[in-house]
């Protein structure tokens, strides 16, 4: 089947050309991305209070969620009380991260803390087949200290342990996320993109209204959940 619009068609030394001229563009904006990582690291930071969370064996603290690391990364999912399918933007968004036993090289923890109490949570957990650890703040303040009250936003927070005490060394959320995500950089590659209302593409590409290609939470559910 031929699609509704190409890209034109040209010989090789023109299309080597159109790929070296974008190639400059992706060199500058790794050296701005390594840049603004340098900035990261140089950034201050914030003490924790000693926030008691819940986890699969109980209640735990902040710093013992560290799991004697000195880092952790802390993904913040979004949960809507009654509902039998939590945020399809976070559900597929934290699908991705199977494999995190690298993180152990660079003394580094990456958890899924949500405000859904834990068997609720966990239950969530098996129907979807997320296979990260994940922890409850619905007994403590800690989610809507950092970005992330009840029934409000997704975010992403890393922080820093010293001994016990706790610090939060940076935070993100909305799009900010896709850094850390492979789907969208993989759609991005491809010669439609991302196929959103929204893009900046040729006359005549495909576009869908925004979200309308991503998977339902129940659709994550049958491909990976405990069912599958």
């Amino acid at each position: 089947m031929t699609a509704k619009a190409l890209p034109p068609v040209v010989d090789a030394e023109t299309w080597q050309r159109h790929l070296e001229e974008l190639r400059a563009r992706e060199k500058a904006a790794t050296r701005e991305l390594d840049a603004i990582a340098a900035q990261r690291r140089r950034m201050p930071m914030v003490e924790m209070p000693d926030y008691t969370l819940e986890g699969e064996d109980g209640p735990v603290s902040l710093a013992d969620i560290f799991e004697g690391k000195s880092q952790l990364i802390v993904y913040n999912h979004m949960w809507f009380p009654g509902e039998t399918w939590q945020c399809p933007g976070c559900t597929g968004y934290t699908s991705q991260f199977t494999r995190l036993a690298f993180l152990d090289a660079y003394d580094a923890r990456f958890v899924i803390v949500t405000q859904g109490p834990i068997d609720e949570a966990l239950a969530y957990k098996r129907r979807v087949g997320n296979k990260m650890t994940w922890y409850s703040t619905a007994n403590s303040s800690f989610g809507a200290d950092v970005g992330a009250p009840p029934g409000g936003a997704f975010a992403v927070n890393v922080f820093l342990r010293d001994g016990d005490t706790v610090y939060r060394t940076w935070h993100t959320s909305g799009r900010g996320t896709e850094q850390l995500s492979y789907t969208f950089p993989l759609i991005d590659l491809l010669p439609y993109g991302r196929q959103e209302e929204w893009q900046d593409v040729p006359e005549g590409w495909p576009q869908s209204p925004t979200y309308s290609r991503w998977p339902s939470s129940k659709d994550i559910a049958a491909a990976y959940g405990e069912d599958a």
